[in-house]
């Protein structure tokens, strides 16, 4: 469809009423806009919205054909720039949709109201309208995509900051260097971090769920098939909630460590999966602290257990877990018995023998804390 010429340049020459009408409209309804288009930033979005719509009526008055799509390709790639503007602006695409949703209603109100004083028919106007809005739905549609592209790009730049965050503080650099990296990746430090080791699968998700400034690092050289989250701020009362969230994921949950040593809550997290363990770490200390040097327990089990080297190995495993339920259970024969699932009888029988292997020493406390240690791993170190 072409305007003739006349009616063409009568509605050009309330373009300029109409954008001031269409940017004034959108700052009253979409308040996220309200300081964005005062002052020299407004002048120049309304010079924008002048020439999107000049561009429009030079396209349904040229008759040049295929030429007469340069200046819509150049309106294309204007709204497509406005759109990651808007990004780096901090703005939503919802607002920059009801921004466009309120700029095409005003300007198709001024356009049409010109229209109708230069004498358009309905179905002329009819027309114009489709093109109008088919338009202007082609820029909306241009700076959304521009609007998720540059989303998608500093999400990505983001996320690699974080992440090289993330690897600062497991690094060990220097204090300067890791407060720089946050100042960088825009992440306000925490009072503390706990390291959480997770299937690289559910990773991702995770980070959605816990809270806000949680790091995540893929590819430690480490891990395989596991990624590390460092989730702020999670203890104490907090503390409760993460477990919530991980749990039934096969995750381990490391201590809550001061930020700038979120090495140490990795550390702990990494020795419990080296174990075979899964859960809150703080619920295996015991276990962790007797085997966090291996061949000391050996050698002090070999010690401490040394009247048992010469019983056939079956007697020898049935007195070591009488001696160390007896030690857990602090000598009541009846709760001993329970725990094994035997007579009181037996353990008595068995008690005395380990009184005559072991003398006196059963009564003397630095020999029971030995014997506590060599046996508190259980089945584990047996």
């Amino acid at each position: 469809m072409l305007l003739p010429p006349s009616t063409v340049r009568a509605l050009r020459s309330v373009l300029p009423s109409v954008a001031d009408a269409a940017v004034d409209q959108i700052i009253h309804e979409v308040p996220a806009y309200e300081d964005a288009f005062g002052g020299p930033m407004g002048e120049t979005i309304r010079s924008a919205v002048q020439l999107a719509l000049g561009g429009f009526l030079s396209l349904v008055s040229d008759r040049r054909g295929p030429d007469a799509l340069a200046p819509r390709a150049g309106a294309l790639d204007a709204a497509y720039q406005l759109g990651r503007g808007e990004v780096r602006s901090g703005r939503t695409s919802d607002a920059l949709l009801s921004a466009y949703r309120i700029g095409a209603r005003v300007c198709w109100e001024r356009l049409a109201a010109k229209a109708v004083e230069e004498g358009m028919d309905p179905a002329t106007m009819a027309s114009f309208a489709a093109l109008v809005f088919a338009y202007i739905d082609e820029l909306s549609a241009a700076s959304v995509a521009g609007h998720r592209d540059e989303s998608a790009t500093a999400g990505r730049m983001q996320q690699r900051m974080m992440e090289r965050l993330a690897r600062h503080l497991l690094g060990g650099a220097a204090e300067a260097t890791v407060l720089a990296s946050a100042e960088r990746a825009a992440w306000a430090p925490p009072t503390t971090l706990t390291a959480v080791i997770a299937p690289e699968s559910r990773a991702g998700t995770l980070q959605q769920m816990l809270r806000k400034g949680t790091l995540l690092v893929t590819d430690l050289p480490e891990l395989d098939g596991v990624a590390l989250l460092l989730v702020p701020d999670a203890h104490d009362s907090r503390r409760a909630a993460l477990l919530r969230v991980v749990r039934d994921t096969d995750c381990l949950v490391g201590p809550p460590r001061p930020w700038l040593e979120a090495r140490a809550s990795y550390d702990r997290a990494l020795r419990a999966r080296s174990l075979g363990l899964s859960g809150d770490t703080e619920e295996h200390l015991p276990l962790l602290v007797l085997t966090a040097d291996e061949s000391a327990l050996a050698d002090l089990r070999r010690r401490a257990l040394a009247p048992l080297a010469e019983l056939r190995p079956s007697s020898a495993e049935k007195l070591r877990e009488t001696l160390r339920c007896w030690l857990l259970h602090q000598g009541r024969r009846d709760d001993v018995a329970a725990a094994m699932f035997v007579h009181p009888q037996t353990i008595r029988y068995r008690m005395n023998q380990l009184r005559e292997l072991f003398g006196d020493a059963l009564d003397d406390p630095d020999t029971v804390l030995a014997l506590t240690l060599a046996l508190g791993a259980g089945e584990r170190q047996a």
